[in-house]
């Protein structure tokens, strides 16, 4: 279940990471409250997850899921480019994040 808790922090920590940069909803005082609210619910997500999975493990596969997500969603909704380079670079972090995942005891 502390999986399934971090995973879900690493993904409201991809909305709120959207959220600062889509223009749009930028000026529209629900959109910052629900950036707000991703950016607690994120953190609250991740410190119940570290209550059974070590914290520098946990830590790197919450940064890990926020930084894959975060270079997805700036292609898919931003048109940001995804060169050769940056996935490799991306498939590297994905890669060390499951190793983590891997290699914990929990």
């Amino acid at each position: 279940m502390s999986w399934f808790v971090l995973f879900l922090a690493g993904l409201f920590e991809v909305a709120w990471a959207v959220g600062f940069k889509w223009e749009p909803l930028a000026s529209k005082p629900w959109a910052q409250v629900a950036v707000a609210l991703s950016v607690i619910l994120s953190m609250v997500l991740l410190a119940v997850a570290v209550k059974q999975i070590p914290l520098g493990t946990a830590y790197a596969v919450w940064t890990g899921i926020g930084v894959v997500g975060t270079v997805v969603a700036g292609a898919l909704l931003f048109g940001e480019p995804l060169t050769s380079l940056r996935l490799l670079f991306v498939a590297l972090i994905l890669a060390g994040t499951v190793g983590l995942k891997l290699t914990s005891a929990h």
